[in-house]
């Protein structure tokens, strides 16, 4: 499917990888500032670190194109979702640290922003909204589980140094009580990282439009910071052994929320 990969699992689980993409459409890497060309801020190798969500019986989805064609993790309308702080919008026209991503005169303008996202958004969300539909329909529930990672350090984001793992649930608005406190407690119990619920990350567009509680779609967005994982400079290397400490972690955080999903459904459903 253009612009994205997919994969159709089986369980009430579905992880999506909107940043994870680092691929450019013809012609826009000329475009590109000298800062921008290295696309700096992809959520770098995230796939790789959740490898284990095979053995989960996950579906998952993956943009191909960096979130510099456009952030499939923004509402389409280009409303912020953080109104009154620094982000980044639907079509990114400035790095994390606020640098110019395109050279002087070659930003896209409001056409060129529509196809983008009849493109390449739209069908991304198109497929994502037939997964969940599917999960529901097979299980009962689903559980969306949005994977993200970012630089520890952006000052121009948040002060200071990020968490390890930052989980996000719009203030439990996303999923519900149970299926948060189950992911929380997970997170947690374990002494190698630190960790945070609804801080600076408390879940973008697709944890905040998917997550319906109340119809059994439970919605949780985690964003790892890259340290715990991979070198947080070019070239970008994965670090395997810092990996395989931190998948246990988010597998078993994973699986507690769907057990507390699984458990919420088989009693409502009595």
């Amino acid at each position: 499917m253009k612009g994205l990969t997919l994969h159709k699992g089986e369980s009430p689980l579905i992880i999506s990888f909107p940043h994870s993409g680092t691929e450019l459409t013809e012609g826009l890497r000329e475009r590109l500032t000298e800062s921008a060309v290295g696309i700096p801020d992809t959520d770098w190798h995230v796939p790789q670190v959740y490898d284990f969500s095979e053995h989960l019986g996950a579906s998952r989805i993956h943009a191909k194109y960096s979130r510099y064609v456009i952030d499939m993790n923004r509402d389409p309308s280009g409303a912020s979702l953080y109104p009154g702080q620094a982000t980044t919008g639907l079509v990114p026209t400035e790095l994390f640290d606020g640098a110019p991503i395109y050279r002087e005169g070659q930003a896209p303008d409001a056409t060129e922003t529509e196809d983008r996202r009849q493109h390449y958004h739209q069908p991304y969300h198109a497929a994502l909204t037939e997964l969940i539909a599917a999960a529901k329909s097979r299980h009962g529930y689903a559980v969306l589980w949005d994977a993200h990672s970012i630089a520890s350090v952006v000052p121009r984001l948040f002060e200071g140094r990020l968490p390890d793992l930052n989980l996000g649930t719009n203030e439990g608005a996303t999923c519900a009580p149970r299926v948060q406190r189950g992911a929380t407690d997970s997170m947690i119990a374990q002494s190698n990282y630190k960790t945070i619920a609804n801080g600076r990350f408390k879940g973008g567009w697709i944890t905040r439009n998917y997550g319906d509680p109340a119809n059994n779609i439970h919605a949780l967005q985690m964003e790892i910071a890259q340290t715990a994982y991979m070198l947080e400079r070019p070239p970008w290397t994965f670090d395997e052994d810092k990996a395989a400490l931190l998948r246990p972690v988010l597998k078993s955080m994973i699986e507690a929320a769907l057990d507390a999903a699984k458990a919420l459904h088989e009693e409502t459903a009595r």
